[in-house]
């Protein structure tokens, strides 16, 4: 651990290539001090803008754009780089591949291999794949080939809302290391020694009393209070700011960890199961934070472009009306939901646009920096849940649309406890608008439009006893409006003829292709889910659920023409030499192979190194 600040690497969090295009490339970064930056692109002339954000005394996350000053930058092709601090020359070594003498990404055109993925718990026992996709992609380079043209990380980056013991007071360790700024205390009763919250945290957390839930819940009758983080392990929920701010450091960063003793980070109280609990996360972490400078190394090399779903900010965020309006109305919570989407701007959002819509929020954000370095975001707030630009496109062949499926909800105003839709009306015919006139479009879902039949029936049983929290009722057929105005997009004649969907959320990895029944406009989607790329659901149970889904559900059973989708043919695709499965619960990334804009290959890279390929010809 580094105990002077003298001793701070100049790079705290290396070099992500973010948004690049012909006309501008978004590089990220943080530094130990404030510094003047450039990024020189070598075999073409450029120049660059720099727009820094201070987030603690020795902490400084910097966003550059560079641009081309004569003609655009080429396409399709490897552009190596240069990073400048206070016009020294830096050595991005620690970034390069094997036999790169710099960093060097592509920008995009004609789409050919996509790495995606997501849900990345930091100490989930299973192997992190992005290692593996590093790894993949450094064999690419090595025989002089681009590899993968486009990191897409769908949602659940950083796990807010399940965060290990270890991880809690590593994250207290880096705020006093580097000074990262504090908000103003909020209104919970928290015991002051980090080391008394460990596995705590839940009972300090904002609840609403049993009198004033509905009396038409169980809850209210068994006098039982619920929780506004609905999260089962909500144990060591992230609540400040300045916490945010350093689980993102400890996730994209290998000089964070060296800021911070692991090893010496001990569980203090007299509970063995919490002990045993903090072991098995404690060497969970150890082998997380080695593999992180190859996972830096992926970022530095690929576009890396992102999107949230719930655990960045908190479990089942804006499943419900209801839950919506709980935590609305109260600042506590409100304001930890709020310091989750503050942090996803800071460290994925603005790079997603390369600055274009998403600096509109940067001055409101140094403006709330107050006296003492300390954070007074109410003002801010405003701005931040009024910003209406989370979703992105990006020009390629095909063109790809990513969506914002948790700021836009379709919410169910009859019933409160009701799921949203993951899409409101105006959302969805702008989806409609972007389809139209393309014969290829990669969509990127967070949570899959076509999921597990067998799974969403089970998830519609609980939703109609009450209790759509309890197994995350968040697929797109769990609300009438939203169903039927997506699945009438997919059915017109003029949307593309091969329509990719990149899914995640579920924690086990499918690929299903879906045509329409009736009519004779050729179309097809590719249902095509990867998850998680350090994350399981548990195999037996997904064994026996896969089992069920081909009983129940299969092509002739009549059980199909009662889901919202029957309009729909879904054939599901097994794996290759893997005893046939459809269901693949191993932690894996995705790498999706086109030729001339269609799917030609589906592959998972998991996280010991092997490849799971997907049969997409028989089903």
């Amino acid at each position: 651990m580094m105990t002077k600040t003298g001793q701070l690497p100049i790079l705290l969090m290396g070099p992500m290539v973010r948004r690049a295009e012909q006309a501008c490339v978004c590089i990220q970064f943080a530094t130990s001090k404030p510094a003047n930056c450039r990024i020189d692109l070598l075999n073409n002339e450029s120049y660059s803008e720099q727009q820094s954000i201070a987030l603690g005394e020795h902490l400084f996350l910097h966003f550059v754009v560079i641009k081309p000053i004569n003609e655009q930058f080429p396409l399709d092709t490897q552009l190596p780089y240069a990073l400048f601090i206070d016009g020294k020359n830096i050595d991005l070594s620690p970034w390069c591949f094997e036999n790169q003498p710099t960093p060097a990404f592509v920008i995009p055109n004609k789409l050919t291999d996509i790495l995606h993925g997501s849900c990345r718990n930091a100490h989930h026992p299973a192997k992190d794949s992005l290692v593996s996709a590093s790894k993949w992609q450094n064999t690419q380079r090595s025989k002089n080939e681009q590899g993968a043209q486009l990191l897409l990380l769908s949602g659940d980056q950083v796990y807010a809302d399940d965060v290990a013991g270890p991880m809690l007071l590593v994250i207290y360790q880096l705020i006093d290391q580097l000074g990262i700024y504090k908000e103003q205390p909020l209104e919970l009763a928290l015991p002051s020694d980090i080391n008394e919250q460990l596995y705590n945290r839940h009972h300090f957390l904002p609840k609403t009393p049993w009198q004033n839930r509905s009396k038409l819940g169980v809850g209210y009758w068994l006098k039982k209070d619920e929780p506004h983080f609905s999260s089962v392990k909500a144990y060591n929920h992230l609540i400040y700011f300045e916490e945010y701010i350093a689980l993102y450091l400890l996730n994209f960063s290998a000089a964070a960890w060296a800021c911070v003793d692991l090893e010496k980070t001990q569980y203090t109280e007299q509970n063995n199961k919490n002990q045993t609990i903090f072991n098995a996360e404690k060497t969970a972490l150890i082998d997380y934070a080695e593999g992180l400078s190859e996972v830096e190394r992926l970022f530095a090399n690929v576009s890396t472009l992102m999107m949230f779903d719930d655990h960045d900010v908190t479990d089942d965020w804006n499943l419900t009306a209801g839950w919506e309006q709980a935590i609305s109305q109260n600042k506590s919570s409100k304001r930890i939901v709020s310091n989750g989407l503050a942090s996803y701007w800071l460290f994925q959002g603005i790079g997603n646009d390369a600055l274009t819509k998403t600096s509109a929020l940067i001055q409101p954000f140094k403006d709330s920096l107050v006296d003492e370095d300390v954070w007074q975001f109410k003002a801010f707030d405003k701005s931040l849940h009024e910003f209406n630009y989370w979703h992105y496109e990006l020009t390629t062949t095909p063109k790809v649309v990513v969506l914002d499926t948790r700021t836009h909800r379709w919410r169910n105003e009859s019933n409160f406890n009701e799921p949203s839709g993951l899409l409101d009306w105006a959302r969805l015919t702008d989806l409609e608008e972007s389809l139209l006139s393309h014969e290829q479009v990669i969509i990127v879902s967070p949570a899959p439009v076509f999921g597990v039949k067998s799974i969403e029936a089970i998830q519609a049983m609980f939703n109609i006893c009450g209790q759509p929290l309890m197994v995350d009722v968040e697929n797109w057929m769990a609300h009438e409006g939203s169903a039927k105005k997506l699945l009438d997009t997919f059915r017109r004649t003029d949307t593309p003829n091969e329509t990719l969907i990149l899914s995640g959320d579920v924690h086990y990895s499918f690929c299903f292709s879906v045509q329409k029944r009736f009519g004779d406009h050729p179309n097809r989607i590719w249902q095509l889910t990867a998850s998680g790329i350090k994350n399981e659901f548990p195999r037996k149970l997904i064994n026996v659920l896969d089992k069920l889904d081909s009983i129940l559900y299969g092509p002739k059973s009549p059980l199909n023409f009662f889901t919202k989708r029957w309009h729909m043919e879904v054939d599901k695709h097994q794996t290759i030499d893997e005893g046939q499965k459809y269901l693949v619960s191993d932690s894996a990334i995705s790498l999706i192979t086109l030729e001339q804009g269609n799917l030609s290959r589906y592959q998972l890279i998991h996280g010991d190194g092997h490849l799971t390929e997907f049969d997409l010809e028989h089903n």
